[in-house]
């Protein structure tokens, strides 16, 4: 196929192909050849990749590195994987065929599907289907007769012989579930949708596993497309001038369907929409229900050759076409009613939406030019040497962004005149911005990358052949395609290092052809597997991830058919002579002319990145471990390994694989060789895995004797009867066949193995166990299993995650000498993966404790015993997790968090079962005894209290005390308890506290000191007791007083280095004074230094508290209750007086400045002018004025009145002989009476003194003297002392 250009036509280039297959084929290695020379196996080829019959390559990849090196087998790394033999029905057929001499151009067609795992082989006349993931031993192969399928014009005999002809599509019911993961469930209920591409015969199978009960269906397509082709074009029959043209062009011929699709109905029960495309240039669409098929024919814009009045130069254009559908992969789900599919012609991309429901109508959604004259959206064409360009197929990746063509060019050199072929893949994106789900505008895809040459100069082929290629994408490497030609091959492609590689998968003649292939599915929504290929003959095989990269090549040293190639250099000479650098980097290399902003492509995840140094290291490890066993010697191993640095690098394990006694041989050669000791030093954590690798051996060891059991009571009718398999049955063996399943499909060289084998062979995967739990459950124990077997199955999980946990600390303790320091270091055991399993069972568990009354009593025992078992590992484990993070200096407070939850979930659900367990073993009791409650409660929880205790559960211990009223048990359990925060015994404060046992609180904490005082900081209000019973007052004072002042959410917000409990309900404003009172006697008590300065701050809170009582009154009723018993600071107290617009209030403002702190004073200096303004707004100053004008006051007289003002009285409490502040500061050094330098700007009083602020009423002009002269003689008033006159005060005035 894909070969270097040949000089003959493509005609007779293809003449006789299956008479020359022995000319070419794949080398086999020298170390099988003896296998092959066997006489059973007839006239075998001497090369290509070996039968099912013979050794199997993974068998030979699991030879030791060192006796697989003494073989000369060096291409293991490159070879394809033998994954599962045929099933035995079907070799049963194929032999069966063989000898009944079908005719030499006969051959089976077969196929496999990705979203169902199903692989499918149409041999004789059945057709054979089985799931190629499960292993043989078992799996079950559905068988569909043909037989019963019979044509009405007497054809379909004739058609359906060839049996390579037949297109068939697997449709999953319900295709909501995941079907790629279940290995152990029922598989879901499936259809079949076949189409025979020559007579173009519809056969529909509702039901495959009921197959035999109910016939399938089916439509003579041949008849019945023209029939309704003439029906809706108005005409009665084909003329033979469109049967066969002047260019003799047989178009009967030429109308074979060329793909078909299927997508379930989701309003239907076991109804599927069917579409199909054939090489005339029709779209059909089939709606097969249990009761019949429907054809329809489909409108899509594409030339016809049943279309009269087309030139027959445009009928040879679009010969073949369309070629291919495909489903649009985006976010599809059961429920959608409406799907796209894409549709390949001769020159573009079209994509169209199908309703699944009611008339199931199509139409097109948006169409893209490949092939045109625009090279920037896709393949140019009438370029200098291009002759014809074939869309051959086209596929699209998981994500449903990326369209991949591959096209074939027929170009001709205008030099030598030498024609070839040129294969190619083009890959679409959608343009940025375009919304996939409904796609606008005019040009919604664009190139992804350049044109991806695979082979620039190919041997020309003719168009039957190329029509036959089919593309894939998918499998790993990331990136990679897959190319199908009609002649059996298939090539891996992959773009890696600036360059395209190809990778040929051939097989021999007595093997077959390459039927289809397909990807292993992804796990748990990861990225796909390896490439999976279905042979004729030799069952199935994969590629690895590792066999592309490594034996890949470029172009055109390959030929991607069993035509070999121009270049006679060997396949081995070609891996020998491709460079593989021992280091390779986990990623794809990428051009330097791809789009700079396309997105990072993934990493190899099959390629381990390791030095030539460490395996050099692990080399000359494995080499003196080798003569260590032989003769029990160590003289030089240290100085051998210090010398290579391999103390430096990390350790491998591979060495400990085998058996439990190989690995005690190793450790004493670790100990012998005192490699321990520097492992232990400088490799911590290579010395850890080493041990865990004995702790995980163990514990398989102790799983597969509990699975030996499980299956012998099972066998002796003891076990559940739920499994249909009573050999095997249990939710252990499921699990057991999950995780190998996972290991098998993650690991292509062991897909021929057993799933149990490859579960007990891959030891140092023991966690997979716990991923399978937490992830497939579901699988496991479903919910329409009865009530019963679940209890029993989750048991069973439940046992054998206890029992690995426990042979891991059994071994722990047996080997802890060997163990490194732990510092820092996280067992297995204790990893995130390990501990969400464990909580998967659990928590399936606690769900299962609401049904527990179906159960007898003992029954319920056990299924108790087993939750406390499963969560005494599962709390143990979190804490080894919190530890390790706590060393490393790791922040570990989420993890706690969730620690706390799931052991407060768990232990309280497990006392809440002991007490039942109580209630129901007294209840037929005679007379209620409490010594025989509590000895029974102390029975049965006895394990649960010691479990709550280790994992400081305290509500649980806390719970289990006040039930057994023993307060000797709780005192041992405070004692026992202690922490750095008081631990038990602070928690069993709080709860007294929140009980309101205050003196059985108090009289406890006598005997916890140093508990309680930790425990009181937090409640002040028992506080300043505690320590007024130890006699220290002047603390009691202090807490007293912090207390009065606290704010209403927080009664110890004021206090430092305390957190605020939340739990005090709100302190009224009578307490407080009452808080206030005590402290200021224990102050007076205390009579330690400054106490008076404690009193008087104390009386200043009180006078506060007091004036607030008073404000409140003059409150309306609303406002008076929304302000309740809340403390108001000084700021809104002074707002409310000066809002009140009083006189009393307004003169208890310039109190609350007092009875403040300086800083307050000097913060709030607007407020203080404030008051002055509404103090001299509380007297009518030009009232007052008029009347000593008229009257004549006297000095004596005018003192008289004035003594009466707001403005006098707030001057004498504030500048008057008498007054002082709190701390000591006058009003003057923050707001000074008068103006002292009226005429100095300068003045820093210049704008800021009472009298300025006087100066802006609207009475100064006439009334200014007045109010100074009340100001100054407030200010200077004495009883003793003469007042000053009026006349004093007029040298000042501003008015003068």
């Amino acid at each position: 196929m894909f070969s270097p250009p040949a000089k003959k036509s493509g005609l007779s280039a293809r003449k006789n192909v299956f008479d020359r297959r022995d000319e070419v084929s794949t080398p086999l290695a020298d170390n099988r050849r003896p296998l092959l020379d066997s006489p059973t196996v007839v006239n075998r080829p001497a090369t290509g990749t070996p039968a099912p019959w013979t050794s199997r390559l993974s068998v030979l990849a699991r030879i030791p590195p060192a006796k697989r090196s003494d073989r000369g087998d060096e291409t293991d790394s490159v070879q394809p994987v033998y994954v599962g033999e045929f099933p035995q029905e079907v070799r049963d057929a194929q032999i069966m065929s063989s000898q009944n001499h079908f005719p030499a151009d006969t051959s089976i067609s077969g196929g496999m599907d990705k979203a169902t795992t199903f692989a499918w082989i149409v041999c004789g006349n059945k057709l054979f289907i089985w799931n190629h993931l499960i292993a043989s031993a078992s799996r079950k192969c559905i068988i569909l007769d043909l037989d019963s399928v019979t044509s009405e014009n007497g054809e379909m005999g004739k058609g359906c012989s060839q049996n390579n002809n037949w297109l068939v599509c697997l449709v999953n019911w319900h295709c909501s579930k995941k079907t790629g993961s279940k290995g152990t469930q029922q598989p879901s209920p499936a259809g079949i949708v076949m189409c025979n591409k020559k007579t173009r015969t519809v056969v529909f199978w509702p039901d495959i596993y009921n197959a035999n009960v109910v016939p399938p269906l089916s439509c003579v397509a041949s008849s019945e497309f023209e029939a309704t082709y003439l029906r809706q074009n108005g005409q009665s029959k084909l003329s033979k001038q469109w049967q066969n043209d002047k260019f003799g062009n047989n178009f009967g011929n030429l109308s074979s369907i060329n793909s078909l699709i299927a997508s379930a109905i989701p309003s239907a029960t076991h109804s599927c929409i069917a579409l199909a495309c054939s090489s005339d240039g029709q779209i059909w669409r089939f709606l097969c229900t249990p009761t019949g098929i429907e054809p329809n024919h489909i409108e899509h814009g594409m030339s016809s050759t049943f279309s009269p009045g087309v030139d027959s130069s445009q009928l040879v254009t679009s010969k073949g076409y369309p070629r291919s559908l495909t489903w649009h992969t985006f976010n599809h789900s059961s429920d959608d009613t409406t799907r796209q599919f894409l549709l390949l012609t001769n020159h573009e991309i079209q994509c169209f939406t199908l309703k699944l429901s009611a008339e199931f109508n199509v139409s097109e959604l948006w169409s893209h030019e490949i092939i045109g004259t625009d090279g920037d959206l896709g393949i140019q064409k009438d370029l200098a040497g291009q002759k014809k360009i074939w869309p051959l197929d086209m596929d699209i990746d998981a994500d449903g962004k990326v369209i991949t063509v591959l096209v074939a060019i027929f170009c001709k050199d205008r030099v030598t005149s030498s024609s070839y072929t040129e294969y190619s893949l083009l890959t679409m994106q959608y343009k940025s911005g375009v919304d996939i789900t409904k796609p606008l505008g005019e040009i919604v895809l664009e190139k992804k990358a350049p044109i991806q040459v695979i082979v620039p100069k190919a041997r020309v082929e003719d168009e039957d052949f190329l029509f036959f290629m089919r593309l894939k994408v998918g499998g790993k490497p990331a990136g990679s395609a897959i190319i199908l030609s009609g002649d059996g091959t298939a090539t891996v492609s992959h773009y890696w290092r600036s360059s395209t590689k190809l990778y040929q998968f051939d097989l021999p003649h007595d093997a077959g052809k390459v039927l289809d292939a397909s990807v292993f599915p992804s796990l748990d929504d990861s990225e796909d597997g390896a490439w999976v290929v279905l042979t004729e003959k030799a069952g199935v095989w994969a590629i690895p991830e590792r066999a592309v990269i490594l034996g890949g090549v470029e172009p055109p040293e390959r030929s991607l058919s069993r035509k070999g190639s121009s270049n006679a250099q060997s396949l081995q000479d070609e891996r020998r002579n491709f460079p593989v650098p021992g280091n390779i980097a986990p990623r794809r290399a990428s051009s330097e002319v791809w789009d700079a902003g396309d997105r990072q492509r993934p990493g190899l995840t099959g390629v381990s990145r390791r030095s030539p140094q460490d395996e050099e290291s692990e080399g000359l490890l494995s080499q003196l471990f080798h003569e260590f066993l032989l003769s029990g010697h160590v003289d030089g191993v240290l100085d051998k390994l210090k010398n290579s640095r391999a103390f430096e690098r990390g350790w491998n394990e591979s060495q400990l694989v085998e058996k439990q006694q190989k690995l005690q041989k190793f450790l004493q050669f670790l100990a012998l060789s005192k490699c321990h000791e520097e492992l232990c030093s400088r490799q911590r954590e290579s010395m850890q895995i080493i041990m865990e690798h004995g702790e995980k051996l163990a514990g398989m060891i102790q799983m597969r004797e509990l699975q030996n059991t499980i299956s012998h009571e099972s066998t002796s009718g003891l076990g559940s009867s739920y499994s249909s398999d009573t050999h095997t049955s249990g939710a252990l063996w499921d699990l057991i066949q999950l995780v190998g399943q996972r290991a098998r499909r993650n690991t292509v060289l062991l897909m021929d193995r057993d799933n149990a084998e490859v579960f007990y062979s891959k030891v140092s995967d023991l966690e997979e166990v716990f991923h399978c739990l937490e992830r497939q459950l579901e699988y496991i124990i479903s919910e329409d299993m009865p009530a019963p077997v679940q209890f029993c199955r989750v048991c069973e999980l439940s046992s054998a995650c206890v029992m690995l946990f426990h042979a891991a600390f059994q071994y722990k303790s047996e080997y802890h000498l060997w163990y490194p320091p732990p510092e820092g270091l996280t067992p297995w055991y204790s990893k995130t993966v390990v501990w969400n399993g464990l909580w998967s069972v659990a928590s399936f568990m606690l769900l299962l404790l609401n049904e527990a009354n179906r159960l007898d009593g003992s029954e319920k025992f056990d299924f108790y015993s087993n939750l406390e078992l499963l969560s005494e590992v599962l709390l143990e484990s979190y804490s080894n997790a919190i530890t390790a993070k706590a060393e490393r200096k790791e922040d570990p407070r989420t993890l706690l968090e969730e620690y706390w939850t799931r052991r407060d979930a768990l232990l309280d659900a497990l006392y809440k079962q002991v007490k039942s367990f109580v209630e129901a073993k007294l209840k037929d009791s005679a007379e209620e005894n409490k010594e025989q409650h509590n000895d029974t409660l102390m029975t049965l929880s006895s394990k649960l209290l010691s479990i709550a205790k280790r994992h400081e559960a305290y509500r649980t211990v806390w719970s289990i005390c006040c039930d057994l009223d023993d307060s000797e048990l709780l005192q041992n359990l405070m004692h026992e308890s202690m922490g750095p925060k008081g631990g038990f015994s602070c928690f069993v404060f709080k709860q007294l506290y929140e009980s309101k046992q205050l003196s059985k609180l108090m009289r406890l904490g006598e005997e916890f000191p140093d508990e309680l005082a930790t425990f009181l900081k937090l409640h002040p209000d028992l506080l300043w007791l505690h320590e007024v019973f130890l006699h220290q007052f002047s603390s009691a004072s202090e807490t007293l007083h912090a207390l009065s002042l606290s704010k209403d959410d927080s009664s110890v917000s004021i206090m430092k280095g305390t957190e605020a409990t939340g739990s005090r309900r709100q302190l009224s404003l009578a307490s407080r004074k009452h808080f206030l009172n005590l402290a200021k006697i224990s102050a007076m008590a205390a009579r330690d230094v400054g106490y008076e300065l404690k009193v008087r701050r104390i009386d200043a809170d009180l006078n506060i508290l007091q004036l607030q009582e008073k404000i409140l009154t003059l409150l309306p009723d609303e406002e008076k209750q929304s302000i309740g018993e809340k403390l108001l600071p000084p700021i809104d107290l002074i707002e409310l007086c000066l809002r009140i617009q009083h006189p009393e209030p307004s003169l208890r403002a310039f109190d609350l400045f007092l009875w403040t702190s300086a800083s307050f004073l000097r913060n709030n200096t607007s407020l203080l002018e404030d008051c002055w303004r509404n103090a001299a707004n509380q007297d009518n100053w030009g009232e007052l004025y008029q009347r000593s004008i008229t009257e004549g006051w006297s000095d004596e007289r005018t003192i008289e009145v004035l003594k009466k003002t707001v403005l006098f009285q707030a001057s004498s409490k504030c500048y008057g002989p008498d007054a002082e502040t709190f701390d000591g500061i006058g009003f003057n050094e923050v707001l000074p009476l008068r103006l002292e330098s009226p005429n100095d700007p300068d003045s820093k009083y210049a704008n800021s003194s009472v009298e300025a602020v006087l100066m802006q009423h609207k009475d100064y002009p006439e009334a200014g003297k007045l109010m100074l002269f009340a100001l100054m003689v407030g200010s200077e008033w004495d009883a003793s002392n003469a007042p000053p006159s009026v006349m004093d005060c007029e040298g000042s005035s501003p008015t003068e």
